[in-house]
């Protein structure tokens, strides 16, 4: 690791740590967990998206499977350790067959975000169709649009009687969402990381060099889906229940206007976007005068308008501008005096 990665590294334990100590001072653990949740499902899609160009309309496909695998498993396993790796691992999978069709067929990105869409709508309408009796995996039954309630929350691994709830279960949220970032950081500086750019901006060129387009864009769509796979999970363990609103249609549109909101292309913006954006719907759901709706998308008018890269990045240029007139001022005064000797 060079002394740049370590010194990013340094400021996002530094500052994740300082943020984990001090929001709990302002808002409740308990809302702060789905927001810290939230935050990892947007950085899922903007990893996918905005580093590697795939617009997928079907992220909350994947979040649903994570959190409806994760349910299933714990019924009949009764224990959270292996259905928390199965919730990761069974969208990424999913994803990745889906991917290797979409991406090996070469698809346009229009179709691409028409297929996620039609397999988001499809999964919703399923999982709504299951409230029969014959809709049992194991132990667990489906519910239908009841959804799947009562199943083992998070436990100590090997402890099934040692549950993690309240101010730990946020800081394990917490903490899950800081390591993730810094493994979607590290992937991105890897040398996988600058060729998925690559793709994004010129893929006809990249496959010309050699690359297999077809291979990496499917990995990078299933770690985006393993990431919202983890992010399923932990919902469920915080709401103690599934249900299919998780395969809505408002869900996958939430989580795109995260991304646009927050920053596109960014790692921090989709995680600032639903973080925000999460925590704004939140508190106008105590309050029956203004549409959530109406609100969400104003915003995302005002944003696409106004500022079109997105919140973070309008806030690092304001920066950037602040401190380097800063620095330029007395560089300037240096050139003066030395022309008047």
């Amino acid at each position: 690791m060079d002394r740049r990665a370590s010194h990013d590294v340094l400021i996002t334990l530094v500052v994740s740590a300082v943020l984990i100590w001090l929001m709990p001072l302002l808002i409740s653990t308990y809302t702060l967990t789905v927001l810290v949740i939230y935050g990892m499902l947007g950085l899922s899609l903007g990893l996918i998206w905005g580093f590697g160009g795939i617009l997928c309309f079907g992220q909350a496909a994947f979040f649903g499977l994570g959190a409806y695998t994760y349910a299933i498993a714990a019924i009949n396993i009764g224990e959270s350790t292996v259905p928390m790796i199965l919730a990761v691992l069974v969208p990424a999978v999913f994803a990745a067959l889906l991917g290797a069709m979409m991406f090996y067929g070469r698809l346009a990105d229009v179709y691409l975000g028409v297929i996620t869409l039609v397999v988001t709508l499809i999964l919703f309408k399923f999982v709504n169709s299951t409230a029969g009796p014959q809709y049992v995996i194991g132990k667990a039954r489906l519910g239908g649009f009841n959804g799947i309630p009562g199943f083992q929350t998070l436990n100590v691994p090997g402890d099934p009687d040692a549950y993690v709830w309240g101010d730990p279960y946020f800081y394990v949220c917490a903490v899950a969402l800081v390591m993730v970032f810094l493994l979607v950081t590290w992937l991105l500086r890897s040398s996988f990381g600058r060729i998925a750019v690559g793709i994004r901006e010129n893929e006809v060129r990249m496959g010309l060099m050699g690359y297999d387009v077809a291979a990496r864009k499917t990995v990078l769509f299933a770690a985006g889906a393993a990431i919202a796979g983890l992010a399923g999970a932990l919902f469920a363990n915080w709401g103690e229940i599934v249900t299919p609103n998780l395969f809505s249609l408002g869900q996958s549109a939430e989580i795109i206007i995260w991304c646009i909101v927050g920053g596109l292309g960014t790692r921090l913006g989709p995680v600032v976007g639903a973080a925000g954006l999460a925590y704004i719907k939140f508190m106008l759901g105590q309050q029956s005068m203004i549409d959530n709706t109406l609100i969400t998308g104003l915003i995302l008018v005002l944003f696409v308008l106004f500022l079109p890269r997105g919140l973070v990045p309008a806030i690092g240029a304001l920066l950037s501008s602040i401190f380097g007139r800063t620095k330029r001022r007395p560089n300037a005064r240096r050139m003066r005096r030395a022309r008047h000797g």
